[in-house]
């Protein structure tokens, strides 16, 4: 996919407009993990290098229109003001006169962050009026919040049917970095894992075509296996998936793609770092015990496979990876893939959280900063804001 890069722009003496994804976590009133932060200052730094005036847009977390305390973006503003090296100001609203006057006023070099763009219901909605009203505050739009890219709202595509609209670096990097799984070198193995069946089922039906092996774990793999009759205790279970589970195997079955679901699983009464640990078999599961995490009989298999493979791409921990306990399975297969040649694609989110926990990161291929963005794309789906970046 070739884009239009930000390096293509006219942006001296300019107003530059930058979708980013700031929405990272925060605890006490500071950011906990500044990735998605670092990862944009390549293109902030490249604008400000070139004359550019630049004005940051941003969401964080999911307000649904209302104004949330703390969901605004001024520990985000002190924050980048560190890594930046200079001043951010960060303004009230993302609209409204206030707003543009003081972008008005100000000069090259400047660095303005608007404050939360779901704070507007319009957003999500990609009203049109409001997207024509972030699009006068600047001269030239760039987006680089991949993170974003497969939401359609008015900060990453509306905007752009106003404005000249650019790639910036980190968006140009990760499409870089997944276009090559469009011709994998094989054997290609994905591993699914996360709390919820349903946010990856629609993954794995359009993955069990394009891959050899699907390895599962997390949370999903209760959901796989209580819809093939297993006894998981009181693992979490969506019952009302059985029937599209069912479904995607018979798909695998027919494309001749592999499914593993774990053999044997660590398990706990509740998710505490002092309570007792045991090892069960996954499909017996005792009553009033849940499954956290992989056992070393399915890590051993999972590693197994991770080793063969050339091409690898995961999305979503194995195990309740945040307490130490279960954080092995997660632990064990990052180290597997970072040994291993295979190109390698962490889908972001908590894996790619995971990775940097257990100082695997820079051993992976590519750990991408979006989850769900990562997923849309290794899918297939068409990506509404990209197509305003296309060259």
């Amino acid at each position: 996919m070739e884009l239009r890069g930000v390096e293509r722009a006219d942006v001296e003496g300019k107003t530059v407009l930058v979708r980013v994804d700031y929405n990272v976590p925060l605890s006490d009133g500071q950011v906990a993990d500044d990735t998605r932060l670092r990862a944009s200052l390549p293109t902030v730094q490249y604008l400000l290098e070139h004359g550019a005036k630049v004005v940051l847009i941003s969401h964080l977390g999911r307000p649904e229109g209302h104004v949330i305390e703390g969901l605004r973006l001024a520990p985000v503003a002190a924050r980048l003001e560190d890594l930046l090296g200079r001043s951010v100001r960060q303004l009230e609203s993302c609209v409204g006169p206030v707003v543009s006057e003081a972008i008005k006023q100000g000069s090259p070099g400047d660095v303005f962050l608007l404050e939360n763009v779901r704070f507007h219901h319009e957003e999500s909605t990609n009203e049109s009026g409001f997207a024509r009203e972030l699009a006068r505050l600047g001269d030239v739009y760039v987006n680089d919040a991949f993170a974003a890219v497969h939401r359609a709202h008015a900060s990453t595509v509306g905007i752009a049917d106003h404005l000249p609209a650019y790639a910036g670096m980190l968006m140009e990097r990760e499409i870089a970095a997944l276009s090559r799984l469009e011709k994998p070198e094989r054997p290609y193995v994905a591993i699914i894992g996360g709390k919820k069946a349903r946010s990856k089922l629609g993954a794995l039906r359009d993955l069990a075509p394009r891959v050899d092996e699907i390895l599962i774990g997390g949370g999903v793999a209760f959901t796989f296996l209580g819809a093939y009759g297993a006894d998981v205790g009181d693992s979490v279970v969506d019952e009302g998936l059985f029937d599209e589970i069912r479904e995607i195997g018979d798909v695998a079955e027919r494309e001749g793609t592999a499914i593993h679901l774990p053999e044997d699983v660590a398990i706990g009464i509740d998710l505490s770092p002092g309570g007792e640990v045991r090892t069960s078999d996954a499909c017996a599961i005792p009553a009033g015990w849940q499954g956290l995490d992989i056992g070393p009989k399915t890590i051993e298999r999972f590693t197994d496979r991770v080793a063969t493979a050339k091409t690898v791409v995961w999305t979503g921990p194995l195990g309740a990876f945040e307490v130490e306990p279960f954080s092995t399975g997660t632990r064990r297969i990052g180290e597997a893939i970072a040994a291993s040649d295979a190109y390698s694609v962490i889908g972001g989110g908590e894996t790619g959280e995971a990775m940097a926990r257990f100082g695997l990161a820079d051993r992976i291929s590519y750990v991408s900063t979006g989850g769900g963005a990562c997923l849309a794309l290794l899918r297939g789906k068409q990506l509404p804001a990209l197509e305003a970046l296309r060259s």
